[in-house]
């Protein structure tokens, strides 16, 4: 039986940038996440930072077949099964806690939790974790603290998330501990409001080209 990570893995691998999306209005839901599978991204995260989310992602999950959704901003075993029932295929949280820990260990949905302290990703090992979320990327550490990470805990992966952009994505890719990045650019608000899909479509095509 595959391990979380591999599971983890299996989703988003190839995909060198996860889309992060706010979700306004539901009815953008769908639409969004064919424009964005349609140009090479197919697994997205759709946080619950709005009143729409779990709605969002119910829709995704049973109307966008391509699609790989996934849920972000989980901060509890509430959350994890809400997200859960609503039809995520993975589960992404800020920060990692015993609490979120104990609800992705009794649920066959794999987590992606945050950590930048060595203290946390050691934790998250404990957890037989290796695959995590480094967030706020860029205010803690960024590439450097990534490259510091490589050789003391040599098999972690991390998916980098926070002040990442088509600027240095690229730069975030090349380092060997790097999956993925998760960022917002290839759905900016101004776009999805205005139903540019066919303009989301175009930016995922570039960022789903971003070299690994």
């Amino acid at each position: 039986m595959p391990s979380k990570t591999e599971k983890l893995l299996s989703l988003l691998n190839g995909q060198p940038v996860i889309p992060v999306l706010k979700i306004s209005d539901v009815a953008n839901a769908v639409p969004l996440a064919r424009a964005l599978a349609r140009g090479g991204l197919p697994a997205i995260e759709i946080t619950l930072r709005t009143a729409d989310a779990l709605e969002a992602i119910r829709r995704v999950a049973g109307e966008v077949e391509e699609a790989i959704v996934g849920a972000g901003t989980i901060l509890d075993a509430r959350q994890f099964e809400e997200a859960a029932a609503a039809g995520s295929r993975f589960i992404v949280s800020p920060g990692i806690t015993c609490e979120l820990l104990s609800a992705a260990a009794a649920s066959d949905v794999p987590l992606l939790p945050g950590a930048i302290t060595p203290g946390e990703i050691m934790a998250a090992r404990e957890a037989v974790l290796r695959f995590l979320k480094f967030f706020p990327a860029e205010q803690s550490g960024g590439i450097a603290s990534l490259k510091a990470f490589a050789s003391p805990l040599a098999d972690v992966k991390f998916c980098p998330t926070g002040g990442i952009s088509a600027k240095n994505a690229a730069d975030y890719l090349s380092l060997p501990n790097v999956v993925c990045v998760g960022g917002s650019w290839v759905a900016p608000d101004d776009l999805v409001k205005a139903g540019k899909w066919d303009e989301i479509e175009a930016l995922a095509r570039a960022a789903s080209k971003l070299a690994k």
